[in-house]
């Protein structure tokens, strides 16, 4: 009777499943204001988020001051004592900058170890209203240690709240904090909560400089509701130039601890659109039921045991469940797995229930469904940013329609699949054909337990592969509802992955999740071999495909929903007495075509000055009126020579409000000694070397000083005498459509500034020598 259950029922299983693994991962509710003041409110933590992001409050602006007040108020109104710290940090990039962190401590019962709640209130310069990165973060800390206050529980350990300041510059207000706060002897564990977009599931990965099983272990104890992790990514981030305070933290000081972050509708990062509208409300909720958990459980547990050699794997899946398990199974369960599925084979053979001529016929459609799948998609993408140049001026490498392009590339995928597989219905094996994708997985496992150790529980799904392998070899026609079941741990561990992939890598890696799907696809085979209506799921699947792609092609143009990104800097150069307008961008729009008229013209990508972290460079110039600036005071003096080293000293003080100042000097010119304002930039390791910014370089960019007041930037610095120094100074204001001289109209609704960029700046350029 099972074995006549039809095939449809399977097919409902399997779409549930997928639904069931992208909506069950984060709060479905959002608390309302009204609930005890013991609890967290979401709606309480959004009104911390509207009252913070209403403007660009980045370094050196007066919304930048505001925000850093409403904070302070707001732990004041929790008869918290509040202090602030400030001073100049310069970082291992040659970034100087004066932030401003906000600090509270509440006193536990115990000894003094304290867990830091931390989050940064300064917003990404010029446009970003930072409602998502990090006004989320701070909110929820806001929210979060008031519903804690409420419940008047005694704790052990103290809490320190620290909101640093100069995050999105070079993490300044963090290296403030390590290097010169006492406070930071004590600390002992971290929970830390950014953004890097705005909504989607809050991901929760590690920041450890030892072994991650005690903090894995305290997490699960902890048992948030939904936790969204795995450790792939922590062996991915491992490996990555990391970038948030946590960081800093870890590398300089040895403490540890859990950075927590959604990163979907990329788009809106660092962007005018990064606003409280933008941000999903859904995603605070689901900070706060990380935060709410985890401040529970340690706020009075030993933070001082948490060092430890041992590494875990560990994920999560749908509904809240977490696994974990140590290193030292990969390799046993690598070889368990490879024992048994040679003994499949042996018995599989012996029964004749597999055949080489299908296992061969298997192992060619294999080949040509990931060849064609993968090609596919690439080429297809390529194509799209033939067909829509207007992608190139998101410098995220994300488009607004991106998730429609995402759901039809993964169907595309599909489509190969069923129309390449639909040819061995007939007089194949169906066991023979699950053989060669087996043997590929167990091989790539075996790849990844050496290589990528934070992916081996990739091997969890092929165990289930194999037991449906035994099914299919010893029942000519097995249930096809129970071969559905048992595909369900693929389903749960990888259909995340095809999304997550291009949200935070691009969407120019759309091939590897179609890479992936076909993989998942593979997985179930034991489901699908036994369709006879295969051809009709590969035209079911295009037809789905072709909505999604014609709907991404309507959702391809700008708008006020979907505002283009453009640019505009004007440029005087005092050496040359010329101005210039200067843009990024690949498409003139109504709006820069008043400055580069319909067609621009295009100069050489030699000047990297202002590139961006995506590699943005400028692309047009067109002249531009000349205008009163005030050049900056520059005093350049010799200090004399001693054993052929040459001493300088080079103040410059800025004359008009500017927001950031840099210097540049050719590379090759290695400073034997270089202080800014009294401080000297750290080493940093590229691969195995060290290098600094200024003694032992690796790029032109010299200094990037962001402005906060009318300070005087003083350098002192040697050189052996043979070599005289020269610099190339920009000033750079961020007020471009604020200058009655230069009468910049404003955007229309459908465009913003784009970002990563310095954009919408007046910059004064000068070359600086002792001459």
């Amino acid at each position: 009777m099972l074995k006549s259950i039809p095939p449809i029922f399977s097919l409902i299983l399997i779409a549930i499943a997928a639904w069931f693994t992208f909506f069950s991962s984060q709060p479905g509710n959002i608390t309302s204001e009204n609930i005890p003041e013991t609890g967290f409110s979401t709606q309480r933590a959004f009104q911390h988020v509207e009252a913070m992001a209403q403007q660009p409050h980045y370094i050196g602006t007066a919304e930048h001051s505001r925000v850093r007040n409403y904070i302070v108020n707001e732990l004041q109104k929790m008869d918290l004592l509040v202090q602030t710290q400030e001073d100049y940090t310069l970082n291992k990039n040659g970034s100087l900058v004066r932030p401003q962190n906000i600090l509270s401590r509440i006193e536990g019962d115990g000894d003094g170890q304290a867990l830091v709640l931390m989050s940064h209130y300064d917003s990404n310069p010029h446009s970003s209203l930072g409602a998502s990165d990090a006004a989320s973060g701070v909110a929820t800390i806001l929210e979060g240690i008031r519903a804690f206050l409420a419940q008047n529980k005694s704790h052990e350990n103290d809490i320190i709240l620290l909101f640093t300041d100069a995050e999105e510059v070079g993490l300044n207000g963090a290296e403030l904090f390590v290097k010169d706060h006492p406070w930071t002897q004590d600390a002992a564990l971290v929970l830390n909560f950014e953004a890097r977009g705005s909504g989607g599931d809050s991901f929760m990965f590690l920041e450890t400089n030892s072994g991650n099983a005690k903090l894995v272990k305290a997490f699960q104890e902890a048992n948030p509701e939904y936790p969204v992790t795995n450790s792939l990514v922590y062996s991915i981030y491992k490996m990555l130039p990391n970038d948030t305070d946590l960081t800093v933290l870890r590398e300089q000081a040895n403490i540890q601890g859990f950075n927590f972050a959604f990163i979907d509708d990329h788009f809106d990062y660092h962007t005018a659109t990064d606003t409280p509208e933008n941000l999903d409300k859904e995603s605070l909720a689901h900070q706060g039921s990380y935060l709410m958990p985890l401040l529970e459980t340690f706020k009075s547990a030993d933070l001082s045991n948490f060092q430890t050699e041992k590494e875990l794997i560990f994920f999560s899946l749908p509904g809240g469940e977490m696994i974990s398990y140590p290193f030292s199974w990969i390799t046993p369960m690598l070889l368990i797995a490879v024992v048994i599925f040679i003994l499949l084979l042996v018995y599989g053979f012996s029964r004749k229930s597999l055949e080489s001529r299908s296992v061969f016929k298997g192992f060619l459609a294999f080949l040509l469904s990931s060849t064609i799948s993968g090609l596919l998609v690439y080429l297809l993408w390529k194509f799209n940013l033939y067909i829509y140049p207007e992608y190139s001026e998101m410098e995220q490498g994300f488009t607004y329609n991106g998730y429609y392009y995402i759901a039809a590339f993964l169907f595309l995928s599909l489509t190969v699949a069923f129309f390449t597989y639909h040819r061995y219905h007939k007089n194949t094996n169906k066991a023979s054909l699950l053989v060669f994708p087996l043997f590929f997985w167990i091989l790539l496992c075996s790849l990844l337990a050496f290589y990528l150790k934070g992916a081996a529980y990739f091997i969890i799904p092929v165990y289930f592969g194999l037991l449906q392998l035994f099914v299919m070899i010893r029942q000519e026609k097995p249930n096809n509802l129970l071969m559905a079941f048992l595909s369900l741990p693929a389903i749960a561990i990888f259909l995340p992955l095809l999304v997550q992939f291009p949200v935070a890598l691009g969407l120019k890696i759309l091939f590897a999740s179609a890479l992936l799907c076909f993989l998942l696809f593979t997985l179930m085979l034991p489901v699908f071999a036994y369709f006879k209506r295969k051809k009709a799921l590969a035209v079911l699947s295009f037809l789905i495909f072709n909505i999604l792609f014609f709907t991404a092609h309507f959702k391809s143009k700008f708008d006020e929903e979907s505002p283009k990104p453009n640019s505009l800097v004007y440029l005087f150069d005092a050496d040359e007495n010329t101005a210039h307008w200067r843009s990024y961008d690949e498409m003139p729009d109504e709006w820069t075509e008043n400055f580069f008229g319909k067609e621009p013209v295009i100069i050489p990508s030699n000047e990297k000055t202002f590139s961006s972290k995506y590699g943005s460079n400028f692309t047009w110039r067109a002249e531009a009126p000349s205008i009163n600036l005030e050049a900056p005071a520059i005093l350049f003096d010799s200090l004399g020579t001693t054993d052929e080293i040459t001493h300088y000293s080079l103040k410059i003080a800025p004359n008009r409000k500017i927001h950031r100042l840099e210097l540049f000097a050719d590379r090759s010119m290695d400073f034997e000694k270089f202080t800014v304002n009294g401080l000297q930039a750290d080493d940093t390791r590229l691969g195995d070397n060290k290098f600094n910014v200024h003694t032992r370089r690796w790029h032109d960019r010299l200094l990037t000083w962001h402005v906060s007041g009318r300070d005087t930037l003083r350098l002192e610095f040697s050189l052996e005498s043979d070599k005289k120094p020269a610099f190339t100074l920009y000033e750079s204001s961020f007020d471009l459509l604020e200058n009655q001289e230069l009468n910049v109209p404003k955007r229309s609704e459908s465009m913003i500034p784009r970002p990563f960029v310095v954009n919408d700046a007046v910059i004064f350029k000068k070359t600086i020598s002792p001459e």
